[in-house]
């Protein structure tokens, strides 16, 4: 025992810590992990600021109001960036913040594990 703890606090300085999600982890991964954000990241890094139009037709099955929808959260999250270019017509391109973009390595090393693991399971 600690000089000068009692039994209970003991208890509480000894005691193991079990497993605990970091939340700021949990947090990314829920967001990246959502249906398609993965794949227009992908698109993203792969070819750097796209029109809608290009991102859609990039990710087969995706409709136009999800890819809006997501496009609109990794705005929220400051992944990407939304740039309105003047028309007519009115251009709108998405790329890749700093931010966006130093999920790179990450997601490189998700894609080389994805490769080995999941491409020989099928």
């Amino acid at each position: 025992m600690l000089p000068g703890a009692s039994p209970a606090a003991q208890d509480l300085t000894t005691a193991p810590a079990g497993p605990a999600c970091c939340p700021y982890y949990h947090q990314a991964v829920e967001l990246i992990g959502r249906r398609w954000t993965g794949a227009i990241l992908e698109i993203l890094m792969q070819a750097g600021p796209l029109r809608f139009s290009t991102i859609a037709a990039a990710v087969p099955d995706l409709s136009d109001r999800m890819l809006s929808d997501r496009l609109k959260e990794l705005e929220s999250y400051h992944l990407v960036e939304r740039t309105v270019y003047p028309g007519p017509p009115v251009r709108v391109q998405y790329e890749l913040t700093r931010m966006g973009l130093e999920l790179a390595p990450a997601l490189t090393e998700l894609k080389r594990w994805a490769r080995h693991w999941l491409g020989t399971s099928a």
